[in-house]
């Protein structure tokens, strides 16, 4: 650049959707990263459908979400997001530190997986990372990787792929809407299918998991993060 040559404009910030149920958590979020010159959240969502509408505009670079959520969980939202807006980048940002959540936020399309207690020191540098098209991974999930690699090398298993989900996302759906509590005729409602189906769904379930009633179902929406204890 010569001296005659006028500086560079500023690159415009990442535009980020922050998506968490809990009002105070987005509000720290939103603290962190509108701190930051390159960072500006323009939208918020407190369940993973209105994050997923809130897309829809077309004006979101990033996508910041809770795994945990009513209506629609995060991973439900970053797998949906991934199929309509391939170049939209996403982080998972979450209080679990749990491999299997882990490699459910990578198999969804997130580029990164950042825990909610330490989000002061890493979220920042999760954000750029994932604008770099760069993932971003927290120690404790180095080590899942590795120790899933050599699972699968002594299974015979080889590298290629991800542990498989024992459910589908449909089943996932309902699964998660029974444990709050709806009826059939409510899931069905939402998910825009006969409670007939969704009745179908359900029996699926309880038969792949091995498991007898509501309770059960609920018990295991829990562990999988689905719904919060």
């Amino acid at each position: 650049m010569t001296a005659d040559t006028p500086p560079r404009p500023p690159a415009p910030p990442t535009r980020v959707l922050l998506a968490d149920d809990h009002t105070l958590v987005r509000r720290g979020v939103r603290l962190i990263l509108d701190g930051e010159p390159d960072l500006t959240v323009v939208a918020e969502a407190g369940d993973g459908a209105e994050a997923v509408e809130r897309a829809r505009a077309g004006d979101i670079d990033l996508a910041v979400l809770d795994v945990a959520m009513p209506r629609t969980t995060g991973l439900q939202a970053a797998r949906e997001l991934s199929r309509r807006h391939p170049d939209l980048r996403i982080l998972i940002l979450t209080m679990y530190d749990n491999e299997q959540y882990f490699f459910e936020a990578l198999k969804a399309g997130a580029g990164g997986y950042v825990l909610k207690s330490v989000a002061d020191r890493d979220l920042v540098e999760a954000c750029r990372a994932a604008m770099r098209d760069e993932p971003f991974i927290y120690p404790g999930a180095e080590r899942a990787l590795v120790r899933s690699y050599l699972d699968r090398l002594h299974r015979g298993d080889g590298i290629d792929g991800l542990p498989e989900r024992p459910i589908t996302e449909r089943e996932e759906e309902i699964l998660k809407l029974v444990a709050e509590g709806h009826t059939s005729k409510e899931i069905g409602t939402l998910l825009f299918i006969s409670a007939k189906t969704v009745e179908r769904h359900r029996a699926n379930l309880l038969h792949k998991l091995g498991m007898r009633d509501r309770l059960e179902l609920t018990r295991y929406a829990i562990r999988a993060g689905l719904i919060d204890p």
